[in-house]
């Protein structure tokens, strides 16, 4: 098949039948979105369609552009992503993002719930409580970054260490210890996001180490951020690829 026709058979799978409402009024945009997106980027590197579902998701809600994001909600569905799943990668934004933006995208995610008759709440998937979401938060962050972090919070400037806290406690203990995506797919997500957000690189080569701590390899994460492209562009995309090369050069 060639791309116009991968596209076509993609976008079906994805949202069904029907042509998008912008192909009546801007169809040479319309083509070149969907071919470009659908036709190619779906089809690079090493992802399935659960895992592009999930990145797509994060990157709308983090761009806060809703309405795309609540088309995607259906098609997350669509290629068989739980909605504890969904929830999961949208509850995984909240960190880096803020609340009130994720609360945007939960009201989103919620109608297309509602919508298909899918009863809410979601199970939860919770796995801390107060006497113990700072020792298992701190424990992740170590699984993912090393002892290194012991030594940044034993670092920390009186007056600063409350927010190592709430980074071990709040980022890495109520979100990355909940169960619904595993670890290696929340800290996938999390490149995701905090590339989207822009300005992060710091950031960005740390996750790309922590990525790889995790298992994700370099073919992962390029496939992963080249999924980010059409919904974040090209600068913001280039400049993780920047910091993913400079973390794990090429041979």
């Amino acid at each position: 098949m060639n791309r116009i026709e991968k596209s076509k058979e993609k976008f079906k799978q994805l949202f069904g039948e029907g042509v998008p409402g912008t192909h009546a009024t801007d169809p040479d945009f319309q083509d070149i979105l969907g071919h470009f997106i659908f036709g190619e980027v779906f089809y690079q590197g090493n992802l399935d369609d659960k895992q592009r579902e999930l990145i797509t998701l994060v990157v709308l809600a983090t761009n806060q552009t809703l309405p795309q994001l609540k088309a995607h909600v259906s098609a997350a569905l669509n290629v068989g992503l739980t909605p504890v799943e969904i929830k999961e990668a949208v509850y995984q934004c909240a960190p880096y993002i803020g609340f009130p933006k994720t609360l945007n995208a939960i009201n989103e995610v919620n109608e297309v719930f509602k919508a298909k008759n899918i009863a809410l709440p979601v199970e939860s998937q919770k796995t801390v409580d107060e006497d113990n979401r700072f020792r298992k938060g701190l424990a992740t962050q170590v699984e993912i970054f090393g002892d290194v972090i012991k030594k940044m919070q034993e670092s920390a400037p009186s007056n600063q260490k409350h927010m190592q806290e709430y980074l071990s406690a709040f980022c890495f203990g109520d979100f990355y210890t909940r169960d619904g995506l595993d670890l290696k797919t929340r800290e996938l997500l999390t490149l995701c996001i905090i590339s989207a957000l822009g300005g992060a690189e710091g950031q960005v080569k740390a996750h790309v180490q922590g990525n790889i701590n995790v298992g994700n390899d370099k073919e992962t994460l390029i496939t992963a951020i080249t999924h980010c492209l059409p919904y974040m562009g090209f600068p913001r995309t280039l400049n993780t690829l920047a910091c993913i090369n400079e973390i794990i050069p090429e041979n």
